[in-house]
């Protein structure tokens, strides 16, 4: 009897075993669905996501949300009284021209019921925006030709006819003047407007203009940008920091490869960061000798996101890898929108919200920073009176419930990632310069992405690498507050007179001002 009632206790056990780790298994299933179900159809904003209504995570509160909390900040901090904008309609630009229309009394409403003449005794004025469909003009180059009477049919060292020259072309024998060039580069690479549609709105104009022509202009730019791209990429490796993402993109007729095999747009941020550089690169492969080419001989920062093709940096003694904490952040908010729970986070829902809470923290030193206009060397000396102690007790706290999660549900991912990248994402706390995300590199990849969704593809290398020129320089230009139409205008207009290397750096983005833009046409 003690022997089998021993035999039933241990089954018992077992099966106690096996269904515990049924249910662990089951939990996991069922967060990621829930995760997947979150993904898509979920809210797809970083800003603010409330799980009150929807039954989804909060990644981010609002500017109210974002102070230091008592804990990170002893002292005291005063808050300086401020006005509020009263709300309504922003005034139309003083630069734009402007068309009176009077509107009067007729003369005999001007004539007052005692029989008396009314006086004018001021105005009121209102304003409406109006529009101008597009106009295009033909510039028509006129050049004068003279002859010596006296020379002519006579043989002589110089010619008898002479005519004025041609004033030099940014495409030579083109009906393309710096203006149509500018407008069809900033409506495909700005506005995201294919060369397809743009045939379509000059077709409605009366002008016909293929998109093939289009696209070989687009090519023929980006060869005679090169020299500025050689000068953009110099700047950037100068230091002291370069960002790095990437992102896919098809490319049709690409040597030995299929039509359906990825490629990828590489982006390279850096620079003066007051005036910064941002070069983009067309690329076959997502490999890390992409980086590792591009960083030959560099010396400095790089700051990227956890993907393994970066990991080669760590062993570079040059170079001081640094980590994203926005891609910490959305992992342990993948957990938030996958528990299914209807609290919000700003009561620090479980480990997940405890962990979005830490980041919270150090991102209000940063806005707080910012709100202040500490300089780089005030903003180090923040980071490491406050920020360092966070992270401090944000470490020993991942690694105190590191042990007691499973490694394979999502907030143990978010805990394994975040432990693995940590002598990255400490680093940021080292210099006022650098940021404690890569979100400068990722927003300046979300125009590609949004022309990618309008045009899909690009039809050849060439057209993809003439692509990543013209983001290049336009990306560049708007990081400096520059307007991307007159910029390029100012450029296609002196590029065909640059000869030497000062001459084309004074055409780089980065060193222009928008002054001299919108002087240069009028």
């Amino acid at each position: 009897m003690i022997s089998t009632a021993s035999t039933l206790t241990d089954n018992l056990d077992e099966l106690k075993e096996i269904a515990h780790r049924f249910e662990v298994e089951n939990n996991i299933l069922r967060e990621q669905v829930r995760h997947l179900r979150a993904k898509l159809f979920g809210r797809k904003t970083e800003k603010h996501l409330s799980i009150q209504d929807s039954g989804q995570a909060l990644l981010f509160d609002e500017a109210e949300e974002f102070s230091i909390p008592e804990d990170a900040v002893s002292e005291e901090i005063e808050i300086k009284s401020h006005r509020r904008r009263k709300r309504g309609r922003r005034p139309l630009p003083a630069d734009l021209p402007r068309v009176d229309v009077i509107h009067d009394l007729s003369e005999e409403e001007k004539v007052c019921a005692c029989g008396c003449i009314k006086s004018r005794i001021g105005e009121e004025v209102s304003e409406q925006l109006d529009i101008i469909p597009a106009k295009i003009q033909v510039i028509r180059n006129i050049r004068y030709k003279y002859v010596c009477r006296r020379c002519e049919g006579v043989e002589a060292d110089e010619a008898a006819v002479k005519i004025a020259p041609l004033p030099l072309q940014l495409i030579p024998k083109s009906i393309a003047t710096p203006g149509l060039l500018a407008h069809v580069i900033t409506a495909k690479f700005v506005d995201a407007l294919p060369f397809y549609r743009q045939e379509g709105q000059f077709s409605r104009l009366g002008i016909d203009l293929p998109r093939s022509t289009m696209c070989g202009w687009a090519i023929k730019v980006a060869d005679r940008s090169e020299p500025l791209l050689e000068l953009l990429n110099k700047e950037i490796r100068s230091g002291p920091l370069i960002n790095i993402d990437e992102t896919t993109l098809q490319v049709m007729n690409e040597p030995e490869r299929s039509n359906k095999t990825k490629s990828y747009m590489w982006i390279f941020r850096g620079g003066d960061p007051d005036r910064p550089v941002l070069v983009y690169q067309y690329h076959q492969s997502r490999s890390g000798n992409v980086v590792s080419k591009y960083l030959k001989g560099y010396k400095g920062y790089v700051q990227s996101d956890g993907f393994s093709g970066y990991d080669f940096i760590d062993y570079d003694p040059e170079i001081i890898h640094v980590g994203c904490w926005a891609h910490v952040r959305r992992k342990f908010v993948d957990v938030l929108k996958a528990s299914g729970k209807r609290e919000s986070i700003k009561g620090r829902t479980g480990n997940a919200g405890k962990a979005v809470d830490y980041i919270r923290r150090l991102y209000a030193i940063e806005k707080n920073a910012k709100e202040e206009g500490l300089g780089y060397k005030e903003i180090y000396e923040e980071r490491q009176k406050y920020a360092k102690p966070i992270l401090d007790e944000f470490k020993g706290w991942l690694d105190e419930i590191s042990y007691k999660t499973p490694p394979k549900g999502l907030l143990g991912k978010a805990i394994s990632y975040t432990l693995g990248q940590w002598n990255r994402l400490v680093r940021y706390i080292e210099d006022g310069r650098l940021r404690p995300d890569n979100n400068l590199a990722e927003n300046a990849i979300r125009p590609f992405v949004v022309g990618r969704k309008n045009w899909l593809f690009s039809g050849h290398p060439n057209g993809a690498r003439a692509s990543a020129a013209l983001y290049s320089l336009i990306e560049t230009a708007k990081a400096n507050n520059l307007e991307p139409y007159q910029y390029l205008r100012y450029l296609f207009d002196k590029l065909p007179h640059a000869k030497s290397k000062d001459d084309y750096k004074a055409l780089l983005p980065n060193g222009l001002a928008r002054e001299q833009l919108t002087g240069a046409f009028k």
